[in-house]
């Protein structure tokens, strides 16, 4: 009997979420860019109190106001641009570090298990009214899992494991492949990469800054108490960044799943075929947690896309050496994506 006999369907409103997460992906994208400029003008601030007699309220409004120019802060834009058109340039290079893949085409297709992918992902892409097919990529591994990255619906790429295509069939194969289009269809592939490098670049400014403050030595004089106000702001800075972009990047997280979860059930007219998809990659990651395990951990920089798996290996009770430093879970519980798709458990009474 399938895992779906224990629960109940319920009715959802997928337009309202879809509304309600498009508000939240736009909050924390304002949000990063609020950080990042708060960042830099700390940055400004420290290096002009060091320089100038005056109060740091002045120093503040004479940067605000171009009168003394916010070189840091200009700088780290600049940077942050750079950086980003790099990581769009080199996004499926980057996306795919560490991974045994091979792109599938219709020409390329080896059996007809890759030749129904690439055809349901091009029924899907007609039904999402995408312009642009994705490229696909296969990648060489037993564990279940898929996820879609880009800049852009030209840009888009899905990719799925080997595990994931030879034990789902094809209404299962068809709902996975509809969350990760809804992914690129929201546009939200290109904010996972936005958040990934601005956070990153703003934990190594605050930590080029926390360094320069320790070991760079404080002015002395009448400006002594201002500059130990700063001082502790860098410090507090320093230990509360890395809390508040975890906290950013799993809000933005949750939220992708479920508007991608709701834009699959929109896509293929039915909750059923993703709640089964996503109780059996669940259920395979428990039953084979040793060697799954083995298999992330030998795989090299599977940080990078464990925000964008459609499952999290984590949650399954599989210890990921290259997530210690996560403190949330960038996906939501299985029983809470369930009752998302319209499913509760049932009692058992």
């Amino acid at each position: 009997m399938s895992e779906i006999a224990n629960y109940q369907a319920e009715a959802a409103d997928w337009r309202r979420q879809l509304r309600i997460n498009d508000r939240r992906t736009n909050v924390v994208i304002i949000t990063f860019v609020a950080i990042y400029v708060f960042v830099g003008l700390i940055v400004d601030l420290y290096f002009n109190a060091k320089l100038d007699t005056v109060p740091i309220s002045q120093a503040l409004i004479d940067l605000v106001t171009f009168k003394v120019t916010p070189v840091a802060t200009l700088i780290l834009g600049a940077v942050a641009l750079l950086s980003i058109y790099i990581t769009f340039s080199l996004y499926d290079k980057i996306v795919m570090l560490g991974t045994e893949y091979r792109e599938i085409t219709k020409e390329t297709a080896k059996n007809l298990s890759e030749q129904q992918l690439v055809n349901v992902i091009e029924e899907l892409r007609l039904a999402a009214g995408l312009k642009f097919t994705p490229k696909v990529f296969l990648i060489e591994a037993d564990y279940m899992n898929a996820f879609a990255s880009g800049y852009s619906e030209k840009s888009a790429l899905v990719a799925i494991t080997r595990g994931l295509l030879a034990k789902l069939n094809r209404s299962e194969l068809q709902a996975v492949m509809a969350h990760e289009l809804s992914h690129i269809r929201h546009h939200d592939i290109k904010l996972t990469l936005v958040a990934t490098v601005l956070s990153n670049l703003m934990l190594i400014v605050i930590d080029m800054l926390f360094y320069s403050s320790l070991y760079g030595g404080r002015r002395s004089g009448g400006g002594k108490r201002d500059n130990n106000n700063l001082y502790i702001i860098i410090v507090l800075l320093r230990f509360l960044l890395p809390l508040v972009t975890m906290i950013l990047l799993f809000y933005l997280s949750r939220t992708r799943e479920y508007m991608a979860d709701a834009g699959a059930v929109e896509l293929t007219r039915d909750n059923t075929p993703l709640a089964n998809a996503l109780l059996k990659i669940s259920g395979d990651h428990s039953d084979h947690q040793e060697k799954y395990a083995a298999e992330y951990n030998s795989t090299p920089h599977e940080n990078i896309r464990l925000a964008s798996y459609i499952f999290d290996p984590t949650q399954a009770g599989i210890s990921l050496a290259q997530a210690t430093a996560t403190m949330f879970s960038t996906h939501p519980p299985l029983e809470e994506r369930l009752k998302a798709l319209g499913f509760s458990k049932k009692s058992k009474s």
